[in-house]
């Protein structure tokens, strides 16, 4: 997907700073809602009363839903309007916050979430192009700047807004303000968005791959959900078959393609990105990175909240320096480090966050219950300083290798494999943390069992980072230049339709 309109004729027309504040605000709206949940999920497993599998589809069912739908998102912007998909996508996340917020049991909460990643997969992949298609080359490197203080912004704040709107149980409505929150905010930019966003579209946009969508979210169905039932239903034999079938699935979904490739050039997954060596291994780095963030963030909210018993503010203010460590991290890791030392620097960050993971679990360990918020400080810190040395650079890394004509559809896919590796994440989070866990014990009993789960959970986090680590030589030791005589800027662009997402 690309996009080569012309930008404002008018540089100094102050309506492209407004519609840039409305589309940051989105993206940043997303990114809040990817973080804020999570420290929330126990305060939602006391209140509406929802099962671990629930508790997992709440998280799980957005990112699948945001992964199934990205490209397509994308693709929909450049043939019907970027600022029309948008508005539509805002609407509809907006909608289904109020759904969320509103929700009257688990099921509703669980479908509802699901809406609103389906609504997040029209609304995001537009952020990038209307700036692309609203900015001139010379002004894009300021408002690339300004995006990333958003997604820094977005990792710190999300689970301390969770941790303070839950704590304070506005209007006694619980946990439910941490979607209702979205509701003015949506509508603003709603209203705002159909004054100042300039339309555009991309003079050759290709095809809807709608088949290519359905077989991947069938797939992923079919892998995820027997994850997060199998413990509860003492692992039946549908489960078994359905994730063996799934990789019938995902074959059929290769056939297809081929296909589909052949035919209109148009498929929702351009598989000859595989026969670039980097690129496949980036696919696999990014699905693998995916799933140990999956784990990692969910068994930590129930390890604090449920196995500790603190409270909604004590872990998100605990979880503070992690954010704050991949926020710098991940500037100093573009600016300086991956120039100089390329490769190198993505693996350090591998061995730091596998180093930290191997700290914190000595740490509970040999504190137990009785561990404190500035304990875990130190291991959070060198996590949070292996994974902004990894999230920032990785991309590039990945696609340095690819054909600049493939640029936008590997970039969608990388961000895709990334979500869809966050959902398996989740969904294996019943096998390596709750099927630590007795049923029916009693909460003397609760508390260690829950930081005995911790730490078996973290120490396939750890095997994650390793695994991670030795996948990363297959990376090009330092990215490919830019092409001589490409703006770098507009490149960059082209190349990232949906940033990749620091959850």
């Amino acid at each position: 997907m690309t996009s080569t309109e012309p930008t404002l004729s008018a540089a100094g027309d102050r309506r492209r700073w407004f519609a840039l504040a409305i589309v940051m605000t989105a993206a940043f709206m997303d990114l809040v809602d990817v973080t804020i949940v999570n420290i929330a999920i126990p305060s939602i497993q006391g209140e509406a009363g929802a099962s671990d599998s629930q508790i997992q589809w709440i998280t799980a069912g957005y990112a699948l839903a945001f992964a199934a739908g990205l490209i397509t998102g994308g693709r929909l912007g450049d043939i019907h309007g970027r600022k029309r998909v948008f508005l539509v996508g805002i609407g509809g996340f907006t909608l289904a916050s109020a759904l969320c917020g509103f929700a009257v049991n688990p099921e509703m909460l669980v479908a509802s979430r699901i809406l609103q990643g389906g609504m997040a997969a029209l609304m995001v992949p537009q952020v990038l192009s209307i700036v692309h298609a609203t900015f001139p080359a010379h002004e894009r490197g300021k408002v690339f700047g300004l995006f990333g203080a958003i997604v820094g912004l977005g990792a710190v704040s999300g689970p301390l807004l969770g941790a303070l709107l839950t704590e304070w149980n506005l209007f006694g409505l619980e946990w439910r303000p941490i979607f209702l929150i979205n509701l003015p905010v949506g509508i603003a930019g709603l209203i705002l968005g159909r004054r100042f966003i300039t339309e555009s579209k991309a003079p050759k946009a290709l095809k809807l791959d709608l088949v290519g969508v359905a077989l991947v979210t069938l797939g992923m169905l079919m892998l995820v959900y027997p994850l997060t039932r199998g413990r509860e239903l003492d692992w039946p034999l549908w489960g078994h078959l359905s994730m063996a079938g799934s990789l019938v699935v995902f074959g059929a979904l290769v056939a297809y393609e081929r296909r589909k490739t052949a035919r209109d050039g148009s498929p929702l997954i351009e598989l000859s990105l595989f026969k670039v060596k980097s690129f496949a291994a980036g696919i696999a780095v990014q699905t693998v990175f995916g799933i140990g963030l999956g784990v990692f963030f969910l068994v930590w909210t129930l390890y604090m909240q449920i196995g500790l018993g603190w409270s909604p503010l004590r872990a998100g203010l605990t979880g503070v320096p992690f954010s704050i460590a991949v926020s710098t991290a991940a500037g100093l890791s573009v600016q300086k480090l991956v120039p100089r030392f390329g490769r190198k620097v993505l693996q350090a960050g591998a061995l730091a966050m596998a180093a930290g993971v191997a700290l914190y679990i000595w740490e509970s360990e040999r504190y137990g219950l009785g561990i404190a918020s500035w304990q875990m400080a130190l291991p959070l810190v060198v996590m949070g300083v292996g994974m902004g040395l990894i999230v920032a650079p990785l991309t590039d890394a990945i696609l340095s290798e690819v054909p600049r004509e493939h640029s936008g559809s590997a970039s969608g896919l990388l961000n895709t494999v990334q979500q869809m590796g966050y959902a398996l994440g989740l969904g294996l989070v019943s096998v390596v943390f709750y099927g630590e866990i007795g049923d029916g014990l009693l909460p003397p009993r609760l508390g260690p069992a829950f930081v005995d789960a911790f730490q078996n959970a973290l120490g396939w986090v750890a095997a994650v980072m390793g695994a991670i680590f030795l996948l990363m030589f297959a990376l090009p030791r330092r990215p490919a230049q830019h092409a001589e005589g490409v703006d770098s800027e507009e490149l960059r662009v082209e190349d990232r339709k949906e940033p990749a997402l620091v959850s």
